[in-house]
């Protein structure tokens, strides 16, 4: 039976978790990255995380470096981008995806407080062209030195705290996001208590 103390902790954090505001990986490969990832997305109060993966295989998660934050986080299996993006179109994400290009608007001119799915593509092609043509926007992080790429989990870090940052202000993390049935489902999962 879970502490007093460890309930209240449970009952604090979920109720900063933010369901309208989520991640998508995509073709992601490297475990370091993945791991990381994942980390940040809890870190940041994350609940959702899709995963794109065209050849089922299963999402690499090295618990040393996500400090088994995998625990706290709802994950979503998908075979291909389209699959997963009109999915979330449907229920009302706006889908921005990362991508360095002309046409990309920086990542701060985003508004992260409305219901959005930030997707990012694999350690070496990026974003693929079929989610790019089910994006409503692209964003980028400027970048002004040679190599023009960072690392995956240091782009989602860096948009992520800015949907963050965005979504403090308007007041998201001072009352709880998720309904009473979710809330409900996810304190007994959290705890333990679920079958």
């Amino acid at each position: 039976m879970p502490t007093k103390e460890r309930v209240e902790k449970v009952k604090k954090v979920l109720s900063l978790r933010q369901p309208d505001l989520r991640i998508v990986l995509e073709e992601v490969k490297n475990t370091h990255n993945a791991s990381a990832v994942v980390r940040t997305c809890d870190a940041a109060g994350i609940l959702y995380l899709d995963i794109i993966s065209s050849n089922q295989d299963p999402f690499p998660v090295n618990e040393a470096i996500s400090t088994r934050a995998e625990k706290w986080i709802k994950f979503f299996y998908y075979t291909s981008a389209t699959d997963c993006l009109k999915k979330l179109k449907k229920k009302g994400y706006k889908i921005a995806a990362t991508q360095l290009s002309e046409d990309s608007i920086p990542y701060e001119a985003m508004d992260y407080t409305r219901p959005v799915a930030l997707v990012f593509g694999n350690e070496a092609d990026g974003v693929s062209e079929e989610a790019l043509s089910l994006a409503d926007y692209k964003i980028k992080v400027p970048m002004i030195g040679m190599a023009q790429s960072l690392n995956l989990s240091v782009s989602v870090g860096i948009i992520l705290y800015e949907a963050m940052r965005q979504r403090q202000k308007k007041g998201f993390y001072k009352k709880r996001r998720l309904s009473e049935e979710e809330f409900k489902t996810y304190m007994e999962i959290w705890l333990g208590l679920s079958s």
